[in-house]
């Protein structure tokens, strides 16, 4: 009777993952072009509080070009899908890029504040660089044998860590850069960074999937069964992100630093420290993301997301129990580190759904529209936690999140029977 091999001898699923013909250029490039979206909205926040003395109106701004692009996002997605990532991710990026540059001139010269929101809404053309990435996986990986199974769920799972690698290093390098040159270049840098980005990653056309043109049958993935409710539990799991950004570097502020040192010739250590402690929730993530790729795919996957989400809830409390009854960084470092283990493993599960259900040629544009939800969130969660903490304090800023959380566990309870899929047809890609 045959063995099992032992664990040691069985091949690293990741390393099998890169041995795909083209994944390390198109990744490579992805992720410089996905570093990005880690600092813009800390970068944001420093730059404008700093200049302005306001957290509200700094989570009004980060929230208006975030609702902005929840808007704009899926139609630059279906664009993709239609005419080629390569041919519209380009000069969607181009845009973008010139919406950050125009805010960081507003902030810098004074500008009337309505200019800021202006300015930021132009960002909203961002394309979503991490769907692209995962759209070329499951074009790599289509079909619905096991092997195709465990390689897409290990690339999910990839590209779920890389994202939280990004928002763990982004905010350390915001806050960096923000702090050690001059307030406006966390913004700068990030501008140059995603162009950059785009541009190598739309230049490997090996990988690129094939431009899907637009037919009568083709049929919005909104209008599949279960994706409404999906795109809801991704809404509320956006929030938990939104406001323990911008609770913690309020909270960071409250034990003695404000981001106006930054304007009066002292490093302000408040931007430092906020990011060390957002991306040590990020590295809880991305170590759980990571952990999760390794594990076998679940086979009722929407009652595994219950279980993640569930999780995500309890975790979520831990920041506001350390907020709340020690006053120290170092403690709130730790907490938020455990919270981030459930984040990973809700989005790698998340994600895996909204490919099960999204119609064929139309994988970036579903899996945009779960990015947009989580981006609505985060902008519903930035301003929601900014008047919190302008009405009640940092610290009560913390429940922000764990009600979110709780809206979002609820949610994928009531959805579970909705968008519980069975497992692709045999012989069509993953995304069918």
């Amino acid at each position: 009777m045959p063995q099992t091999p032992p664990l040691a001898r069985r091949p690293n699923p990741y390393i099998r993952l890169f041995r795909t013909p083209g994944a390390r250029a198109f990744t490579l490039g992805n992720l410089v072009a996905r570093l990005p979206m880690g600092m813009f909205g800390v970068s944001a926040v420093i730059m404008i509080a700093g200049a302005r003395g306001s957290y509200a109106l700094a989570g009004a701004v980060t929230a208006t070009g975030l609702a902005a692009t929840a808007l704009v996002a899926p139609w630059t997605a279906r664009l993709v899908d239609r005419c080629g990532q390569a041919r519209i991710a380009v000069p969607a990026t181009a845009v973008a890029v010139c919406g950050s540059l125009a805010l960081l001139l507003c902030v810098h010269f004074g500008a009337p504040d309505w200019t800021l929101f202006a300015a930021y809404a132009a960002t909203a053309t961002t394309p979503n660089t991490g769907g692209m990435s995962r759209a070329r996986w499951a074009h790599l990986h289509r079909g619905s044998s096991p092997e195709a199974t465990a390689a897409l769920h290990t690339a999910n799972s990839f590209e779920q860590a890389a994202d939280e690698l990004c928002f763990m290093l982004g905010p350390v390098a915001a806050a960096f850069l923000c702090s050690a040159l001059f307030p406006e270049a966390g913004t700068l840098v990030g501008a140059v960074l995603l162009m950059t980005g785009v541009l190598l990653f739309a230049a490997q056309r090996t990988t690129e999937p094939p431009a899907a043109p637009r037919t009568p049958a083709a049929k919005s993935p909104v209008c599949t069964r279960g994706f409404a409710p999906l795109l809801a539990v991704f809404l509320a799991t956006g929030a938990v992100f939104g406001s323990l950004e911008i609770v913690t570097i309020a909270y960071a502020d409250g034990l003695g630093h404000h981001p106006q040192a930054l304007h009066s010739g002292r490093a302000g250590e408040t931007p430092l420290a906020a990011g060390g402690v957002l991306a040590l929730q990020a590295a809880g993530s991305c170590v759980a993301g990571l952990l999760y790729g390794a594990a076998r795919p679940a086979r009722r996957v929407a009652q595994r997301l219950v279980g993640c989400v569930g999780a995500m809830a309890v975790l979520m409390c831990l920041p506001l129990l350390a907020a709340r009854t020690s006053g120290s960084l170092v403690v709130l470092a730790a907490a938020l580190l455990c919270a981030g283990a459930a984040t990973a493993p809700t989005m790698v599960t998340g994600m895996t759904l909204v490919q099960r259900l999204t119609p064929e040629g139309r994988l970036n544009e579903g899996m945009t529209l779960a990015v947009t939800a989580i981006l609505g969130g985060i902008a519903a969660g930035s301003a929601t936690g900014g008047q919190v903490i302008e009405q009640a304090g940092a610290e009560m800023g913390y429940l922000v999140p764990v009600c979110a959380a709780a809206v979002a566990l609820v949610v994928s309870v009531a959805g579970s029977g909705r968008y519980a899929a069975p497992p692709p047809v045999s012989g069509t890609p993953p995304s069918a």
